[in-house]
Order: C-alpha cells, then structure tokens, then sequence
C-alpha cells in the first residue's frame, strides 16, 4: 500500500514539474530574442536571469542529491544573477539543460528512497520535503517568467490557461464530459 502511494507520489510530482516546465516553454517561446534582458526596475530580474538562476539551482540540487549537500561548493549563486547570456537560443540551451538534469535525476528516485534525509545549507528534509521544497522554488521563478513574458506580450499574449471572458465556454465543455481521471 504505502509502495503504491510512493510511486504514486513521484510519477505525480514528475508530471507536475513537466506542467511548470511546459508553462515556461509557452511562456519563453512568446518573447523575443531581444526582450529576454529586459526587467520591470532595476531590483528585478529579466528571464535570462530567472532561467540561469533556476538552472544553477537545479544542478547544485539533483547533482548527487541522495548523498551531497544540495548547495554544493562549486555553485556560485551569485553569479547566477549577473545577467551575461547573449541571446535567446543560449538561454533555451541553459532553460533544457536544466531541466533535463533535474528530470532525469528524479527518474533514478525510487519509493524507498523519500523517507531518506537529504540536506540542503546543512538543513535535514526528507526527501519529500526536499522535492516539494524544489517544486515551489521552480513554480515561484515559472511565475515570474510568465508574468514578465505576459507584461511584454500585451494584448498579442497568448494565454496558457483559460483566456478571460471563455470561463463559462470552458467549464461548458469540461461539464459535458463524463467524470474521468486524467490520464497520468
């Protein structure tokens, strides 16, 4: 029993992770080469930022992430917010790479493994705790993506949800299906 609600849980948390990496991919596919600098004030962040940031985060965290401190030696996490990446097709490169390194290291988890601790800044999280803990940091910088890439669209933004004014078109033909469980 508890075997199935851990497997469970990772092929969930997976599929979630996928869902915030393909709102970013919607999101970045909609901004020009040329506004991935830009940032709403001079304390903000622009995209490129977010993405290298996000990637140097994802490679101190999932590299070796049952045996070493998440925050590892070698990250230098303030670099990570210089922004210094020359166009858009570096910063996709940057985006996948670490993506695909968190991905593929989630894959290598096994249910057995989410009750182990795993330290992050020296601070104990089982491994649940550390993946959730993941998946919110990623949600947050997703946000911030989307909202600079909505901001810059303006009214050519094309939404990633349901658009305004199509609420009640939507649940129309969401209600008339028959209940189901989405398919994992």
């Amino acid at each position: 029993m508890q075997e199935d609600i851990d497997h469970n849980y990772l092929r969930s948390i997976t599929e979630l992770f996928l869902y915030y990496k393909g709102l970013g991919d919607k999101a970045l596919a909609q901004v020009k080469d040329t506004e991935i600098h830009w940032r709403p004030d001079g304390e903000s962040n622009s995209i490129a930022v977010l993405v290298k940031h996000m990637r140097g985060n994802m490679l101190s965290r999932w590299t070796d992430f049952l045996t070493t401190d998440g925050e590892k030696e070698w990250r230098n996490r303030e670099s990570e917010f210089v922004d210094d990446i020359k166009d858009k097709e570096s910063m996709l490169s940057i985006w996948e790479k670490g993506w695909s390194f968190l991905l593929s290291a989630l894959g290598k988890l096994k249910p057995e493994d989410l009750q182990k601790i795993v330290y992050i800044r020296n601070e104990g999280h089982t491994v649940v705790e550390a993946i959730n803990r993941h998946l919110t940091h990623c949600a947050q910088h997703v946000g911030q993506i989307i909202y600079i890439a909505k901001y810059l669209r303006a009214k050519s933004w094309q939404s990633l949800s349901i658009p305004k004014g199509k609420t009640e078109e939507f649940n129309k033909m969401k209600f008339s299906r028959p209940k189901r469980r989405k398919p994992s």
